[in-house]
């Protein structure tokens, strides 16, 4: 991942932190108690008048922290409530770039298992969360045949416009992206509070600074990309549901405000909302309703290598190992390529994660490497569970 997308990426969830920072203990479950839907700036609703009324609409936005299980079995919750009020539903992902359209046809078709599908989506390459969290979300349309979107595009599409602009990007590597039409000023103001939290390198946050001015630039085009995916699925008469990280849709500034801007005005935003979320951002027009979910619970600690890797001239190889690291224990070095790892061929940088994240602890991971000339094997070894 490069550079820039790990800092837009870490800005975005700047951003839908601000709208979940710790609240103050007499307004923790004043906005939104868990198992209820509520109206921003209004009151309490049924769940079965927020579902009709999402039903009317042209385009269902669901919300998420990419890594809340919580808010992917709401998601999951609603999708199956939509399903029995509209005959005919289209699900899209922020998840997945256009290019492997095909492999989500496929998926849908029943014609590839869990792993295959995993593998030919690239999961492991194109996004860094767990797949087990959103794989119920796969199934459902898998099981009920509704037709899956890639909302997405390329990282690189999205660096390039960070690094140069999108009127210095050809015509060819848009993807067919259009031009996004300005940001409202409360969208910059959000954008620039993270972007000041860390800044592009060797620079002070300035609102003049054109850096920053690439930095929403290459925000809009993220968010009019997905906007025009669902625009077009929607515009064939189904509800189309936007799968996608809530700092795209929070206040309608995100995919909302391209969404109006290509003619789709039908639009229901809901969001999951958890009791130690900041009641002062619970006003009108943050969504049309959101759901109250329980707090989130710490994720226990994914097993790390700790190396950094990407594609080299005869491989998959290492550009950095973290000091102190098991990585380094066993031996590995910057400028090391891997052949394989677990006795599997390492032909991609995705093909590493998958394996490195099953270990268990307490046990050892064989690696073969290529050092200049040499073939080496070296073990990881993960240490047991701490009791």
């Amino acid at each position: 991942m490069s550079y820039f997308i790990r800092w837009i990426t870490h800005a975005l969830a700047l951003i839908a932190a601000a709208a979940v920072a710790a609240a103050p203990a007499q307004t923790q479950h004043a906005c939104a108690a868990v198992g209820e839907w509520t109206v921003p700036g209004g009151g309490r609703i049924a769940a079965q008048e927020v579902l009709a009324r999402a039903a009317r609409e042209s385009v269902v936005l669901l919300g998420e922290s990419h890594d809340n299980a919580d808010h992917h079995r709401w998601q999951l919750n609603t999708i199956a409530g939509l399903a029995a009020l509209h005959p005919r539903l289209v699900l899209g992902f922020e998840m997945f770039p256009r290019r492997v359209q095909n492999v989500l046809d496929r998926w849908v078709a029943g014609e590839l298992d869990e792993a295959a599908f995993l593998k030919a989506s690239e999961w492991s390459s194109v996004w860094r969360y767990e797949a087990v969290l959103y794989l119920p979300l796969f199934h459902f349309a898998r099981l009920n045949r509704v037709p899956m979107v890639a909302l997405n595009v390329e990282r690189e599409f999205v660096s390039e416009v960070g690094a140069t602009g999108l009127e210095a990007v050809p015509q060819v590597r848009r993807e067919g992206v259009t031009d996004p039409v300005p940001a409202s000023e409360a969208y910059v103001n959000e954008l620039f509070a993270a972007y000041a939290e860390h800044p592009e390198k060797g620079r002070t946050a300035a609102r003049s600074d054109p850096a920053f001015g690439r930095f929403v630039q290459a925000q809009l085009v993220w968010d009019r990309a997905m906007a025009q995916a669902l625009a077009e699925a929607a515009g064939r008469g189904a509800l189309v549901i936007g799968v996608m990280g809530s700092a795209h849709i929070a206040g309608g500034h995100g995919v909302p405000h391209q969404l109006q801007s290509l003619g789709t005005t039908r639009i229901a935003s809901l969001l999951p909302w958890g009791p130690d979320s900041d009641c002062e951002k619970f006003s009108a027009g943050l969504a049309t309703a959101v759901f109250g979910v329980p707090a989130a619970r710490p994720a226990p600690p994914r097993p790390l290598l700790g190396i950094t890797i990407g594609k080299a001239s005869d491989g998959i190889g290492v550009i950095a190992v973290r000091p102190g690291s098991i990585a380094e224990t066993a031996g590995l070095r910057a400028g090391d390529v891997l052949i394989e790892v677990a006795g599997s061929a390492v032909k991609a940088p995705g093909d590493v994660r998958p394996i490195v994240e099953s270990m268990v602890p307490g046990t050892w991971l064989p690696l073969k490497i290529r050092r200049r000339s040499e073939i080496m094997e070296l073990t990881a070894k993960f240490p047991p569970a701490a009791k």
